[in-house]
């Protein structure tokens, strides 16, 4: 396979990043495979010195959305590969990597459009507020642009693997036990900031749940089957425990435990 090899490069670039991410996803699996699937996904961007400065960011208040650069930084590998197995194509055709969206590219690049929620300081830090995201705890972002309305929704633009937005979701249904230590843990937080400026610590959380396992998170070959195994997605600093369930009443997603 072809390796990456700085000295191929006609000059070699060296990133500074910009910010890293406090996200409410702790790892890979169950992040949305596009932004903008779950409008629940929260996270911070603390910006990182030289950049943490109010001036750097003046005017970015009035953009709704942004542009953010990152590096894809668990999926970074000593070579690359020059064709991709889509989860959209079901994990068996092949595309070229550029083609795709894949996180296995030559420089680990992502780029995604999120939801600005504003810049604050906590506990002295500068950060950037977002949703609507697919980025994992620990991403470096490496450049932030506001997103133009105008010039970026590309009127008739198309993809012809990938032509439409996926509609297909699972019910989800939280079992009693689920239910109980969820009610439990949005309440003891959300009576801990009552007082406080600060913001909720598990946001939305029960409709992040319902968007991270209603797409059905795993890998391809196994999407659409029933099956005994138990899943588990770490969201924030909680393991939500879930199957999927085929019955005489349809096909759904039973969250099992929250905790």
């Amino acid at each position: 396979m072809p390796r990456h090899n700085a000295k191929d490069a006609t000059e070699a670039l060296t990133l500074t990043p910009i910010a890293i991410t406090r996200s409410c996803f702790a790892d890979k699996f169950g992040v949305p495979r596009q932004p903008g699937l779950t409008r629940h996904a929260h996270a911070d961007l603390l910006i990182q010195p030289p950049f943490d400065r109010e001036d750097a960011f003046r005017g970015l208040e009035s953009a709704s959305h942004l542009w953010l650069t990152f590096q894809f930084h668990q999926a970074v590998r000593a070579e690359w590969r020059p064709v991709v197995r889509p989860p959209r194509l079901g994990g068996n055709q092949k595309i070229g990597v550029f083609a795709s969206r894949s996180p296995f590219r030559p420089n680990s690049l992502g780029l995604s459009v999120v939801r600005n929620r504003g810049l604050v300081r906590k506990q002295g830090k500068l950060v950037l507020q977002i949703s609507d995201h697919d980025l994992i705890e620990g991403t470096p972002i490496l450049d932030i642009k506001p997103y133009l309305p105008f010039a970026d929704a590309v009127s008739g633009a198309h993809l012809g693997w990938a032509a439409e937005a996926p509609v297909e979701r699972l019910p989800v249904v939280f079992l009693p036990e689920a239910q109980q230590q969820l009610d439990e843990l949005c309440s003891e937080h959300s009576l801990e900031n009552s007082s406080k400026e600060s913001p909720q610590k598990y946001p939305d959380f029960a409709s992040l749940i319902e968007d991270v396992v209603s797409y059905d998170p795993r890998p391809s070959f196994r999407r659409g089957r029933e099956e005994e195994r138990i899943y588990g997605a770490h969201l924030y600093d909680v393991n939500v425990r879930f199957r999927f369930v085929t019955d005489e009443t349809g096909s759904r997603v039973e969250v099992l435990t929250v905790c």
